[in-house]
């Protein structure tokens, strides 16, 4: 199947519109009227709402046309690099990139399936307190009815705004919406497309990404590849601007409560006004009151975040300690788009790095795997199913927590930053929340006859004083327990409420919650 360019009408406006900028000199975005700036100091002054800080749990619809074959994350640009998986699936399937290309992939993409309003009931009975709609990938194919992008779901695909009914969804159940946009990577991201086969019977023969009719969606042909630059963005100025205006169109559109870009924050000062100019419109809609978030990765040389202009957000890991700051990992329950060659997290996977995140100051975004056809595999259906269960039980000792003084326990030792998920936790690891003069203990693992709490003993530093009583949650019987010099050990009942993971209610004499 070949895509036509249709001549014309807002098509060719949009594509002459979209060509010159790309090449231009610096461009000076626009910034809109109210208390921040695009200086750095300006977007230091944020400050994070309660809403994010109290949510702790959301669930992310990482979806789009990439899930069409079945293969996985980056299927747009590895399909054009003859040494991947994903190269030959798609030479076997749909045949060489040279004629049948990304562009042939995102009209089989129909989501004749998706029912928001159903997905959304599942999530929030699973817990989740925001929801996140992807905006736009690095496959730089918009989910909405963009302006700036013909190459949308409203004009091809689905046909459908994705993103608005998203919106619609999570307004209808009650939760704050986010958007995430990816795109800034896109410019050298996609240079893939640009090239050719080096070996083989089509060696030389160029990739569809070459002919000019497509430059909308594959960008004008240029000489900056993926990692040109250190913070992996394109210098180019004419894309700054694209990228701009496409993220302000998604924001004015959609009024996102949270903006999630994938990378630090975008292109200088062009990304820190687009990030000001998001600030000051949600103040003057909320009565001078700033609810909205922006998260983001940006890393000094020395790894640490730049605490400017919103919340760090850590892909596929965690920090190795308690966060001064508000802070959110991002990771999925598979691969990012759905692959039928991948496995799944567990129930008890999710659990346990979702209490770590939070005892650390942090929250967990969660993607939850869609097929092409907006419907869920088994796999993530049964984890909602499950996570609704423990939840239910347990999401007392979670929702609108704070740090305690130390963050667990326990003899594994979680490595910390971006890709270092994965720690095999046991019954013995330990991590606490707190609310007032209460301080939850949750086991990362299901314990036998006991919990013992080195933290909570008579003579720990962190003890603070008499406890008052402990109880399990989900459980009336009376606990015995006792606090002894080198620690508090907790007896427990045969039957366990929840499995996966308990959590322990342990009432102080004095506040102990964190003013963090």
């Amino acid at each position: 199947m070949t895509v036509k360019i249709i001549r014309g009408g807002v098509f060719s406006c949009l594509l002459a519109c979209y060509l010159p900028a790309i090449g231009s000199e610096a461009y000076v975005p626009p910034l809109q009227p109210g208390p921040f700036n695009a200086d750095a100091a300006s977007l230091q002054r944020f400050r994070t709402p309660d809403w994010f800080r109290d949510a702790k749990f959301g669930i992310w619809s990482h979806w789009g046309p990439q899930a069409v074959p079945r293969q996985g994350d980056w299927y747009a640009r590895n399909m054009y690099d003859e040494t991947t998986s994903q190269y030959r699936h798609h030479l076997s399937k749909y045949g060489h990139p040279s004629k049948s290309g990304y562009k042939d992939i995102i009209p089989l993409w129909k989501a004749e399936r998706f029912d928001p309003d159903a997905l959304m009931a599942l999530y929030v009975k699973a817990g989740a307190k925001y929801f996140v709609s992807m905006g736009v990938h690095h496959d730089n194919f918009d989910l909405w009815n963009s302006r700036y992008q013909s190459w949308n779901a409203v004009n091809m695909g689905p046909r459908r705004d994705i993103v608005g009914a998203w919106q619609q969804a999570a307004k209808k159940a009650g939760l704050p919406f986010g958007v995430s946009e990816h795109l800034g990577y896109s410019y050298g991201w996609f240079a893939t497309s640009h090239g050719a086969d080096k070996t083989g019977p089509m060696a030389g023969v160029p990739y569809d990404g070459n002919d000019s009719a497509y430059e909308e969606l594959y960008h004008p042909k240029h000489n900056e590849a993926m990692y040109t630059t250190p913070n992996l963005y394109a210098t180019n100025p004419g894309w700054h601007e694209q990228w701009f205006k496409r993220i302000s169109d998604l924001i004015d559109n959609y009024h996102p409560d949270l903006l999630y870009s994938d990378g630090g924050i975008p292109f200088g000062v062009v990304g820190r006004t687009l990030v000001a100019n998001f600030y000051n419109g949600n103040m003057a809609a909320h009565g001078g009151k700033l609810t909205a978030v922006y998260t983001h990765k940006n890393l000094d040389k020395s790894g640490e975040f730049i605490a400017e202009a919103g919340v760090q957000d850590v892909e596929r890991g965690a920090l190795k300690g308690i966060s001064p700051l508000p802070w959110q990992t991002d990771t999925s329950i598979g691969d990012w788009f759905y692959n039928e060659n991948s496995g799944y997290k567990s129930t008890t996977e999710i659990i346990h790095t979702l209490a770590d995140v939070v005892s650390k100051n942090g929250n967990l975004l969660l993607n939850v795997v869609q097929y092409a056809d907006g419907s869920l595999p088994p796999e993530p259906r049964r984890f909602l199913q499950e996570m609704a269960v423990w939840m239910d039980v347990n999401g007392e000792a979670i929702y609108g927590t704070r740090p305690w003084k130390v963050f667990g326990e326990g003899p594994t030792q979680p490595a910390g930053g971006h890709f270092s998920e994965g720690a095999a936790y046991t019954p013995q690891d330990i991590r606490f929340t707190a609310k007032g003069n209460v301080v939850y203990a949750i086991t990362l693992g299901v314990p036998a006859t006991q919990v013992k709490i080195a933290s909570l003993g008579k003579q720990a530093s962190y003890a603070g004083g008499a406890i008052r009583s402990v109880h399990l949650l989900g459980n009336n019987e009376e606990l015995k327990w006792t606090q002894r010099d080198d620690a508090l050990v907790v007896v427990l009942p045969a039957s366990l409420p929840t499995a996966h993971s308990s959590a322990l209610k342990i009432e102080l004499a004095t506040v102990q919650e964190s003013e963090r």
